[in-house]
């Protein structure tokens, strides 16, 4: 029940993440914005969310390690549940400003909170199992996303999420808080000492060491995918590419490989080996797509299906973050961590910017330029990192 209530609350959050993606366009015209105009507000809002994510993941991270990893699972779900309501009652941009912001601070705590009580619950044995099932589910929430959005007006996509998330409160009802965060709790143990935790040499580099393995991800999610349409422009792809068709392609690929490198960790017994082998396939199948020049649509798409099976090593990457530390501070760990990785896209898409517009270097060598150096970034990061399976995460930071 656990794992099912965390993979579901995952695929929520991942709807309300994809789905302003893609009811972007329709939601601002509606708000009477064209041109330029609207893709200048697009980016706001993106930021805005993507810093209420950054804030969030702070604030929630501490509470979960402080209050309890329950509490911060009903406080998120709660929260960008009724943000996604009213953002689908919107009449003005400045309402869409705030509901994008506090939608990304509800975001922000709902998968750390979710994988620190799936980690801690199982056995050391079995736990990525979980984490894997989690990220599975949730991902697939993108698709879900486009199916809705497809189908219904862009306030209904909204109202859709918010509803999911309610019904969700109800089931949290039988779920119990993780029996090593009550032991310590019990023990007064000082708990959610972020700044003080990361003065420590060791748990300073192995945090940032975890960011780094999950950078490429983001890269993948914000230049390729987002941008497919501009990418498909560049290489001369021959058919029509829709945005919102490139994400459903690219999170199908992603949820099924979150599965398979999920597997093929628990098969190898080894996170690191599971994460290399992922991002050598991520780096030689974005290479494919790159020289696809003059290709069909139809390739195209298929390709970014391709591209996020490896893509999918977030299922793994979670479980790496998640058993790096202690009992006192994993929640805020695994809450900032996924929220730094998805907030680099807003320096790394400024990088892109610049090479590919103000440099000339054009879409195609701007990101395999990115591309090459946080992936081999990741690389390097994922080689010098603890092993951490089946490690025992009943201990504490000192």
């Amino acid at each position: 029940m656990l794992i099912l209530i965390a993979a579901l609350g995952y695929f929520v959050d991942v709807y309300d993440l994809i789905l302003f993606i893609i009811v972007r366009q329709p939601s601002l015209t509606a708000l009477g914005y064209t041109g330029t105009d609207l893709t200048r507000e697009g980016i706001l809002l993106l930021n805005l969310q993507m810093i209420g994510m950054l804030s969030g993941g702070i604030v929630w991270g501490i509470l979960g390690d402080k209050k309890g990893r329950l509490s911060v699972l009903f406080g998120t779900i709660l929260l960008y549940s009724l943000a996604n309501i009213l953002n689908g009652m919107i009449q003005n941009i400045q309402q869409y400003y705030v509901l994008r912001f506090v939608a990304g601070f509800g975001l922000a705590g709902e998968l750390g909170a979710g994988v620190t009580l799936v980690s801690e619950v199982m056995s050391k044995e079995k736990r990525g199992l979980g984490t894997t099932i989690v990220s599975g589910i949730g991902i697939a929430g993108a698709v879900a996303g486009f199916l809705v959005a497809d189908k219904f007006d862009w306030r209904t996509a909204y109202y859709v999420g918010g509803g999911m998330g309610l019904f969700l409160l109800l089931l949290r009802v039988s779920v119990a808080e993780s029996g090593m965060f009550a032991r310590i709790r019990e023990d007064k143990v000082v708990r959610g000492g972020f700044l003080r935790f990361l003065l420590v040499r060791k748990n300073f580099v192995a945090y940032v060491r975890c960011i780094f393995i999950g950078i490429p991800i983001w890269f993948t999610i914000g230049i390729i995918v987002t941008m497919a349409t501009e990418l498909a422009s560049a290489l001369h792809i021959s058919g029509v590419v829709k945005g919102s068709t490139a994400v459903m392609y690219h999170y199908i690929g992603a949820s099924a490989g979150a599965f398979l490198c999920g597997i093929l960790s628990q098969t190898l017994r080894s996170r690191k080996k599971a994460l290399l082998i992922a991002l050598l396939a991520l780096a030689a199948t974005i290479g494919v797509l790159f020289a696809a020049t003059g290709a069909s649509s139809s390739f195209f798409y298929w390709m970014l299906l391709i591209i996020g099976i490896p893509n999918g090593y977030w299922s793994v990457f979670m479980s790496t973050a998640s058993e790096q530390f202690g009992t006192n501070i994993r929640a805020t760990v695994t809450t900032t961590i996924p929220n730094f990785v998805r907030g680099t896209i807003v320096g790394v898409s400024a990088i892109f910017v610049y090479l590919s517009q103000e440099q000339s270097w054009g879409f195609v060598k701007a990101a395999m330029v990115i591309g090459s150096v946080l992936i081999s970034t990741a690389l390097i990061a994922t080689m010098r990192s603890e092993d951490t399976f089946g490690k025992n995460l009943d201990f504490i930071e000192g």
